[in-house]
């Protein structure tokens, strides 16, 4: 069990702030999108499905999640980084 007292923080370790990678992952989806439909003709019409839309939408998404994962796992410096405390445990927060 880890402590939220603040007397018994045991160091920092940086992480990667996730929070600010919102943009940074809609950025991503969106040149994977512009990539991948840039061929496609243009349609103006209401009555038409956007079920093939919807498709791409959800690919491009997932690649660039994925894309951002794996770069946020291995070169984790190239990000914006805080420092996220550990706690140690006392006496009295040992379970008995």
């Amino acid at each position: 069990m880890t402590s939220t007292n603040s007397d018994h923080i045991g160091g920092y370790r940086r992480e990667v702030d996730y929070q600010r990678l919102g943009p940074a992952l809609l950025i991503a989806s969106s040149l994977v999108l512009a990539v991948r439909t840039a061929k496609w003709t243009a349609t103006h019409s209401d009555g038409l499905s956007a079920a093939d839309w919807d498709k791409e939408v959800e690919h491009s998404a997932r690649i660039a999640k994925l894309v951002l994962s794996h770069v946020t796992a291995r070169y984790p410096e190239l990000f914006q980084a805080k420092d996220v405390p550990w706690f140690v445990a006392t006496d009295e927060e040992v379970p008995k």
